[in-house]
């Protein structure tokens, strides 16, 4: 009961999709209730996190229920009744970058790319541009928005957003070693309530960020041909 261990499971890349994202809420609604937990880790099965969130969602008949559901997801995360980690390998792109930005720590596998691709697609990410200023400064995130790229794990490493990369295979034993040096031994509430301490200034930034990118996304951005 200390640890809650949710993994991304979908056919090639670990699309999210909504009703991922359903089930990701309703597991973190009902960690709320055991008040031993210590630690919430997300994490990719197979070789990636995750490529990101369903296209065919995100067509302009659907896209009005679909973003509103995932940025509920995020402000679920940042308000999350224990300290959050993703763990990441392989490929963290777009809506699954969004997801790891708004855990409290991201250990990453060496050859993980982190990045938001959504500008190759017309569109931006509207989670990405409320978390990644608040997580890195505006330059770099500017940088990442408006490119595309996929950025190196251990160049976000000395941004500072990335606490540690390990190597592939050792990447569980890196989350073990964390979980147990720097969380096992503290008191659940006392790690509650540090944890959403540390919280209020990245909330304080980023829901205000995140209610106005959404609306540009789906009052503006959508209404154009491109």
């Amino acid at each position: 009961g200390r640890q809650l261990r949710i993994v991304l499971d979908h056919p090639r890349g670990n699309v999210l999709t909504a009703g991922m994202v359903r089930a990701m809420r309703e597991a973190l609604a009902a960690s709320a209730r055991e008040r031993r937990l210590k630690l919430i880790t997300f994490e990719g099965q197979g070789s990636d996190f995750s490529f990101g969130s369903s296209i065919e969602e995100h067509r302009p008949s659907m896209i009005g229920e679909v973003l509103p559901e995932l940025h509920a997801l995020l402000r679920d995360l940042l308000q999350a009744p224990a300290p959050t980690l993703a763990v990441v390998r392989g490929r963290c792109l777009g809506g699954g970058f969004e997801l790891a930005l708004a855990c409290d720590v991201i250990i990453a596998a060496e050859g993980a790319v982190m990045g938001l691709p959504e500008i190759m697609l017309g569109v931006f990410p509207p989670a990405g541009a409320a978390l990644l200023p608040a997580r890195v400064g505006a330059a770099r995130a500017a940088r990442a928005i408006l490119t595309g790229e996929p950025i190196a794990a251990a160049e976000w490493r000395d941004a500072g957003l990335v606490a540690d990369v390990t190597p592939y295979d050792e990447l569980e034993a890196a989350v073990d070693r964390w979980f147990d040096e720097h969380l096992a031994p503290r008191a659940a509430a006392a790690l509650r309530h540090a944890a959403a301490a540390a919280r209020i200034a990245l909330r304080a930034l980023v829901e205000p960020a995140l209610a106005r990118a959404e609306r540009l996304y789906l009052d503006d951005l959508m209404r154009t041909r491109d």
